[in-house]
């Protein structure tokens, strides 16, 4: 047992279970608008190991994430051959004659939210001004910019023309991501910065849980009256949506971290497994 928990430990705390995620939204996308044969879901996930790895290590230089501390420099050897390995990959793959370079400049804006999440934008004195560190920025940062690497990115790789099916994807990945992100600030409530002014920490937790009750409602009645969105497609969407609602109506501050890092944090891999079944 023990043993399955290293590897699982391994699993969730290199990331590589968060490049599933992104890489399941980002199939889910591609599937929706009926791409096939591309690459960018696997360049999403690489790029996922590579930068939330990077943010790890930022965060526990300036003494953050002092839990996290042991068990990173514990197995630094095994997330540089990661990273390295997902370095390689993703050259490859930026190089390899399928892929659209001019979408770099679609990412761009959102790969800059990433990773200044964390890394300062700059000092004032005694103060660093990040995403992260913005009070309220925080989830929405984190939800436009999944929607964005996810939603925007890949259909612009694939040359495919925005109209009003594209930006509603946006619109409805970005409340349901909120959402999704909110058991995660519900977890830390007690521990993230007062300056953060999370929602959990501004509207306290059953108010944080309402919001996100209300922003799934939408999703789902957006959905019901799209007329672009499949049958199918658009009972999986509800069901996610039910899903999330669940999570957060059990999330605390007292839940463990797997029951964020590990069981909320797999809901777009369930998402993209029932479309894969049923589509």
């Amino acid at each position: 047992m023990q043993f399955l928990k290293k590897i699982l430990d391994f699993y969730i705390f290199s990331n590589i279970h968060v490049a599933l995620a992104g890489f399941s939204l980002t199939k889910i996308t591609l599937i929706k608008f009926d791409i096939e044969g591309n690459l960018i879901p696997f360049f999403v996930a690489l790029s996922i190991i590579i930068s939330y790895n990077f943010i790890r290590f930022f965060e526990i230089k300036y003494k953050r994430l002092q839990w996290f501390k042991s068990w990173f420099y514990n197995h630094k050897v095994s997330l540089l051959f990661l990273v390295v390995v997902a370095v390689i990959l993703l050259c490859f793959i930026i190089f390899s004659n399928s892929f659209n370079l001019k979408s770099i400049v679609v990412l761009f804006p959102f790969a800059f939210m990433t990773l200044f999440y964390v890394v300062p934008l700059f000092k004032a004195k005694y103060l660093e001004f990040s995403f992260r560190n913005f009070p309220f920025i925080k989830i929405f940062s984190i939800a436009i910019a999944w929607a964005g690497i996810t939603v925007f990115f890949p259909l612009y790789e694939a040359e495919i023309v925005f109209t009003s099916e594209v930006y509603i994807e946006f619109f409805q990945r970005v409340l349901i991501l909120i959402a999704f992100t909110l058991p995660f600030d519900i977890r830390d409530v007690n521990i993230d910065s007062k300056q953060l002014k999370t929602l959990p920490q501004v509207f306290g937790v059953n108010n944080s849980k309402i919001i996100g009750y209300v922003l799934l409602l939408i999703v789902i009645l957006i959905e019901i009256f799209n007329e672009d969105s499949g049958f199918l497609y658009s009972c999986i969407l509800m069901f996610i949506s039910s899903i999330v609602a669940v999570f957060l109506a059990f999330s605390s501050s007292k839940r463990s971290r797997y029951y964020s890092s590990l069981w909320v944090e797999g809901v777009p891999i369930l998402w993209y497994s029932l479309i894969v079944l049923f589509l």
